[in-house]
């Protein structure tokens, strides 16, 4: 087991524990969340509905607002065929079942959305009642799911995009660990901040620990963050990688957790984003490529996003 150098301080509030054992897989996932499951308690209390439509992927939360749509109309139809088709107004006798039901289902659809075109209507107190219900249960629905629009649209995000890989390269007369981040929409961020945590599992008293370490940045703060930026970890003898090889990279398990703020003036208030990289994840001996150029007439730089990830492998001796 590579022995970690003594000078650098190792932190005691990362919040992730010491027990590598009882530990599995990465601190933090590559989307930022917590790579932890929650048990010992019923899911429906140890989730928050709100979080959960708030955070979901924009296609799956869709797809619940017209399943749940379809759900209820149906619901709502079959309790009408079951009471009887005779008790709504405009529903032809003649016919089959089916086309019957679909009847039903429509002027449930249009009860639910309050839209009544006036062609069915209730004429008994069973049906009259449930329709009444059914218009409550439409109201509140729609305002439930006009709120959760609101919230996912208004909801302060940093819309920043990091490096798959974290790079080991030259750095003046060492090495340096750099990733590398570049907001990908029209935002507009001032007073950017990052931090970068390193967790490693370690040999400690002929035991093995999770220790973790706060690693010194080139540049931990910039005023304005309109183009790429790079962090760079400088491995200098206060550095916890410092005589670290690229066996030694690959045979540790360990990951680099990164924190970003950075003040958005459109929504008035601090944005967060987060990720990490596993010491799989790293590249010894490349460089990043260049993001930014000016255009043709030299007028304005232009942002390439499509080299994020771009980079070229260079001589560390």
């Amino acid at each position: 087991m590579k022995k970690i150098n003594s000078k650098a301080k190792a932190e005691t509030n990362s919040g992730f524990g010491t027990n590598p054992n009882s530990y599995g897989g990465r601190f933090v996932n590559k989307d930022g969340s917590a790579n932890i499951e929650k048990r010992g308690m019923h899911f429906l209390r140890r989730i928050s509905w709100y979080h959960t439509m708030i955070d979901m992927p924009r296609w799956k939360f869709l797809l619940i607002l017209l399943a749940f749509y379809i759900g209820v109309n149906f619901v709502f139809a079959s309790i009408y065929y079951l009471i009887g088709i005779e008790y709504l107004d405009g529903i032809e006798q003649s016919g089959s079942e089916l086309l019957k039901f679909g009847k039903a289902y429509f002027f449930s659809a249009q009860t639910f959305t309050t839209v009544g075109y006036g062609h069915i209507s209730p004429n008994g107190f069973l049906t009259s009642s449930l329709a009444a219900a059914e218009a409550l249960v439409g109201l509140l629905s729609f305002a439930i799911a006009t709120g959760l629009f609101f919230g996912r649209f208004s909801k302060p995000t940093a819309f920043l995009k990091f490096s798959h890989n974290a790079l080991i390269a030259p750095y003046k007369d060492g090495k340096a660990i750099m990733m590398r981040l570049v907001p990908y929409k029209n935002t507009n961020l001032t007073d950017a901040e990052a931090k970068m945590t390193v967790g490693m599992i370690v040999e400690e008293n002929g035991k093995m620990t999770n220790k973790f370490y706060s690693l010194e940045m080139e540049m931990s703060r910039i005023n304005a963050l309109t183009l790429s930026w790079t962090l760079v970890h400088p491995i200098t003898e206060s550095s916890p990688f410092y005589n670290f090889s690229q066996a030694d990279f690959n045979n540790i398990e360990g990951e680099i957790i990164v924190f970003i703020k950075a003040f958005d003036d459109m929504f008035s208030t601090t944005v967060a984003a987060t990720t990490s990289y596993l010491f799989g994840e790293f590249v010894y001996g490349a460089k990043f490529e260049l993001m930014y150029t000016e255009n043709i007439d030299n007028t304005k730089t232009i942002l390439h996003l499509d080299k994020l990830n771009a980079f070229k492998k260079v001589d560390m001796n």
